[in-house]
């Protein structure tokens, strides 16, 4: 039988990105404009569906 690769993440790597996106936040690279954006492309992403059926994911915190 064929295994399948999964990819993974190593745990150094996880907490090596989570440092940066505190150094990125913390200087300014990333603020609150930045991560509604994000998540409202994300949301439309994911959901394309809802989109064309006219549900507006645009996140203002």
């Amino acid at each position: 039988m064929a295994r399948r690769y999964r990819p993974h993440i190593s745990l150094l790597t996880l907490i090596y990105l989570i440092i940066g996106v505190f150094i990125a936040w913390d200087r300014g690279y990333i603020d609150e404009g930045l991560v509604e954006r994000i998540i409202s492309a994300l949301l439309a992403i994911f959901l394309w569906v809802l989109v064309l059926l006219g549900v507006d994911f645009h996140i203002n915190f």
